[in-house]
């Protein structure tokens, strides 16, 4: 069995890890020099429904990834404004780690590797051309390219090209499997008819903070700065993809997280203004570059899937990801990912598919999302453990809870104890 997945973010690699254990032999395509894509910007995990949900991976047996972070957290049980027991994992350190991991587990991994073709007969994904011209060639895809670029939808969609950790111009533009196989992807919306949505957080380099803020963001993982009144924008709000955000506190406050970096709860903020305030007047942006004027845009290219995580209409083609929904975060990435990687290798030995239920936090989000497209066609709902609409259906639905041992009998209860474990 021959698994190729294209995209190496947290969606691809939780997807390699699944497929391999489950008996596949895995290539992993990366178009960048390095895996995880904007996993190497982020650092967020276990914040309020995430605990939730990785313990639910972890029982099921996909919990490498959850359990590699633990290992290497910068910070635990870290509160702040509407998020609790979060962890911080160091952004600047991760890739390495997980790229361990995954050749470790024998996985083909070859990044720098941009795909720029199909070749696709009958409605099956028969293989992808790289730029090089090399066909990667397998009896089952996933496609975890994510949602974001290329330079052009930066530009129509958001305030250009903003020089992030996804480097399209160095290493080319996404493109989506599913439209080159004769699909239609969906695009998400901040507003009705405005489509697409800002990255909604920013980096800059912490050792050009203050010694005093470096302190308390190194001792405590979070640092509050109330913003003048005249620099307060509720508006802003509003086009931020992570709306488990999306409350008053990230307008009255600038929220800086320890990373390795310092995260700023943000999706831009003019670098002139950004040094007006205490203990932030050398400041200095890393990710986005352009942290001044804007950040990438996402929810661009989305597939119609079903809750095995199949594409519509292309027999062999599975997603994970951003490209599998409206979703937030990596433990949302990796959720889907998994599922899809298990999948895929049941695809390829002809195994009934897995769908997992929704007496499961990870069940009901995957299904919750669907839902949403399939039923309502909304494209403007979110989806993320950690916050928003969704997590006040986890809360109502008794899905939310830090009891790992209850976690753990949810899931034998559901009959999925160790079922990522299982080779296929």
């Amino acid at each position: 069995m021959r698994v190729i997945i294209i995209g190496g973010g947290w969606a691809g690699t939780a997807a390699a890890i699944a497929a391999r254990k489950a008996g596949a032999e895995v290539c992993l395509i990366e178009k960048t020099d390095m895996l995880l894509g904007c996993g190497n910007a982020g650092g967020i995990m276990r914040n309020n429904g995430r605990f939730t949900a990785a313990e639910e991976m972890i029982a099921l047996g996909g919990g490498e990834l959850f359990q590699l972070i633990d290992r290497i957290a910068l910070h635990r049980n870290v509160e702040f404004p509407g998020h609790h027991h979060a962890t911080l994992y160091p952004v600047n350190t991760i890739e390495a780690h997980v790229r361990r991991l995954v050749l470790e587990m024998g996985i083909d991994v070859h990044c720098s590797t941009h795909i720029c073709d199909v070749v696709c007969d009958n409605n099956q994904l028969k293989g992808v051309y790289a730029d090089s011209g090399d066909l990667f060639e397998g009896d089952v895809f996933i496609e975890t390219t994510g949602s974001a670029g290329p330079m052009g939808n930066c530009l129509k969609y958001g305030n250009g090209c903003c020089m992030c950790v996804l480097r399209c111009p160095a290493f080319g533009p996404r493109i989506s499997i599913t439209e080159r196989c004769g699909g239609q992807d969906y695009q998400g919306e901040r507003q009705p008819d405005m489509f697409g949505v800002f990255s909604g957080s920013c980096k800059v380099s912490k050792e050009s903070l203050s010694a005093a803020l470096q302190e308390e963001l190194n001792s405590k993982g979070v640092a509050l700065i109330p913003l003048p009144k005249e620099e307060i924008n509720y508006d802003k709000l509003k086009i931020k993809a992570c709306k488990q955000y999306a409350i008053k506190d990230f307008s009255e406050n600038m929220i800086l997280l320890d990373t390795g970096d310092a995260k700023l709860m943000t999706s831009y903020y003019p670098v002139e203004k950004l040094r007006r305030l205490p203990g932030m007047e050398n400041a200095r942006y890393v990710d986005p570059c352009a942290g001044s004027k804007g950040n990438s845009i996402r929810y661009l290219s989305v597939a119609y899937r079903s809750n095995a995580m199949t594409v519509d209409g292309i027999s062999n083609l599975l997603c994970a990801g951003e490209k599998s929904g409206l979703f937030i975060g990596h433990t949302e990435a990796i959720t889907t990912g998994t599922l899809a990687g298990h999948n895929a290798a049941r695809l390829a030995a002809a195994k009934p598919l897995l769908t997992l239920p929704q007496t499961l936090a990870v069940g009901d989000l995957i299904a919750a999302a669907n839902s949403a497209i399939k039923e309502r066609h909304d494209t403007m709902e979110r989806f993320t453990f950690s916050g928003g609409n969704y997590f006040n259906r986890m809360k109502e639905k008794q899905l939310y809870t830090t009891d790992i041992e209850a976690i753990r009998l949810r899931v034998e209860q559901a009959g999925l104890l160790g079922v990522y474990n299982e080779h296929v």
